[in-house]
Formats: structure tokens, C-alpha cells, sequence
């Protein structure tokens, strides 16, 4: 049995996001507006305040971070905290917020949104920012844009809209960028909790977190079935990824669920599952 510990000191309103790059996990907390960077050897934690809703943070090649929220997507300087907007691709949908993202192979930002009045209205869409900045659409519609990831040999990429409880596979073209031949690849239905954030493994497995679920799920993609569950302490799990010296720590970010008294609600946990993580990818603009 795989038993899940709370690190760090920090107690998210809505953490997500993870991802290790550079010997330390960055992740965000949603609603109180924070980006954090954790050293999980010292326990050190640097945390930003941003000013708004922020989704998703990734490490940017030539320095600093890139980050998406309820106003576009920007640019941070680590050693200042200022924030440059590169892009706003949504700023005719005041009602809209951008979530969860990651980097391609090639460090594209693949970042998704989603409607703030209501988790089931379909005016979200997933957008790709090149290294040169411009933006596309992607794919659309979309209610709440979460878990993105792509195979080792980078021809296939997994995203979850997490109201569908549905994980999607396309085609993916790294050269290009382009998807093709969407399909379902596993649908939750009948599973406990909605498929939230998503990590894949050097065996590209997928690493599923299911929010109001208290559970990640390890599915292989090949045979078609689950592999491993690992359940917590609190039930609002919402995303996980990989990283540590020998990239086996699985670390999984957490939410309060208002109303429910869990004493664990909001804490970063880590466990040991057995698997390798596939590293993250820096946005390469």
C-alpha cells in the first residue's frame, strides 16, 4: 500500500499545477492567487502573489516563468515578481479564465480555459503560445480545460476536459503542432471523482488525479486498464507530477472543498509509487 505524506508548509485554497524542472516543484494556488516554487530537500518555498486567478505556471528557457490566469498569459521576473502580459487571447470573454497548461516537446505552451460562471458552459478552448508569442486555437469547445501531456516519442497528446469525464487522445505533429484524429481514450464515467490534472510516466502511463475523488490513478493506455490507485487523505486531489533526484517522487497537489472539515485539505503531498516521471518541458520563448 502506497501512503502519501504532506510536505512543505504551505496550505493551498486550490493548489494545481505541479511541475518539476530545475531541482525544485512549481505549482499554484488557484484562488489565492500564489505561484510557489518548493525545494523539497531543503523545504524552502518562494511564493509570488500575482493578483489574480492563476492556473498554470511553467519555467521559461531563457529565464523566469510564464503563467496563465483570469487576465491572459504573462511573463515573471523570479527576482522582482513583476509580471509582463505577452498575450490576452480572451479578452473579449471577461467570463473566462485560463487553467491548467503545460509545455510541449518542443516548449510550446498548450493552456486551457474555462468559464468562471459555470463549470458546464462550453465558452473555453485550448490555446498553443509558440516561442515567437503568437497564439493559436487550438481546439474548442471546452468547459474546464486540465491535464496535458504527451508520449515519449511525442505523437501522441492526452488532454482532459474535466466536466466530460472524458481523457482524449490526438494525434500530435511536434514539428507542426497540430492535432488531428481525436477519440476517447478512457471514459470515467463510472469512476469516483472527475479526472482533473494528469502526468505520464517513462512507460507513458498516465498519472490521473481525481478531484472530489481523494485518489490518483496510474491507467495504462496500451492495455486499457487501471494499474495503480493511491488514495488521500482529503478528497479534493487535483493534479500530480513526477520530479526528485531520480524523478520517482509523485507529487500531488490539493484543495479545500468548503464545507468538509479534512485537516489535510490544501497540503502538497509526495509518495513513492515505483514509476519514473517523464521530465517537464521549459516554454522555449
Amino acid at each position: 500500500m502506497i501512503t502519501p505524506e504532506p510536505i512543505g508548509s504551505h496550505i493551498s485554497s486550490w493548489g494545481e499545477g505541479p511541475l518539476w524542472y530545475g531541482n525544485r516543484l512549481l505549482y499554484v494556488d488557484i484562488e489565492a492567487h500564489k505561484i510557489l516554487s518548493f525545494d523539497p530537500i531543503s523545504g524552502s518555498e518562494t511564493i509570488w502573489d500575482v493578483g489574480q486567478r492563476v492556473g498554470t505556471v511553467v519555467p521559461r528557457a531563457s529565464g523566469g516563468l510564464i503563467w496563465a490566469g483570469d487576465h491572459g498569459i504573462f511573463a515573471m521576473d523570479e527576482t522582482t515578481g513583476q509580471s509582463t502580459l505577452i498575450v490576452d487571447p480572451e479578452s473579449d470573454i471577461p467570463h473566462n479564465r485560463f487553467n491548467d497548461g503545460k509545455c510541449d516537446p518542443s516548449g510550446r505552451l498548450w493552456v486551457g480555459s474555462m468559464d468562471l460562471r459555470s463549470p458546464r458552459q462550453a465558452t473555453g478552448a485550448l490555446w498553443c503560445l509558440h516561442a515567437d508569442h503568437h497564439v493559436e486555437k487550438k481546439y474548442s469547445p471546452a468547459t474546464v480545460s486540465n491535464g496535458l501531456v504527451w508520449t515519449k516519442n511525442a505523437q501522441t497528446m492526452y488532454y482532459i476536459d474535466s466536466p466530460r469525464k472524458k481523457v482524449i487522445a490526438f494525434d500530435f505533429d511536434n514539428a507542426s503542432g497540430t492535432l488531428s484524429n481525436e477519440r476517447c481514450l478512457w471514459d470515467t464515467a463510472n469512476e469516483s471523482g472527475v479526472p482533473d490534472g494528469m502526468t505520464i510516466d517513462s512507460e507513458d502511463s498516465l498519472w490521473i488525479a481525481f478531484c472530489h475523488g481523494g485518489r490518483v490513478v496510474c491507467f495504462d493506455p496500451g492495455s486499457q486498464k487501471i494499474e495503480e490507485q493511491i488514495h488521500f487523505p482529503c478528497s479534493e486531489t487535483t493534479a500530480c507530477w513526477f520530479g526528485g533526484a531520480d524523478g520517482r517522487d509523485l507529487f500531488v497537489t490539493t484543495g479545500i472543498k468548503e464545507g468538509k472539515d479534512e485537516p489535510f485539505a490544501g497540503r502538497l503531498f509526495v509518495c513513492r509509487p515505483g514509476a519514473i516521471g517523464a521530465p517537464g518541458t521549459a516554454f522555449a520563448g
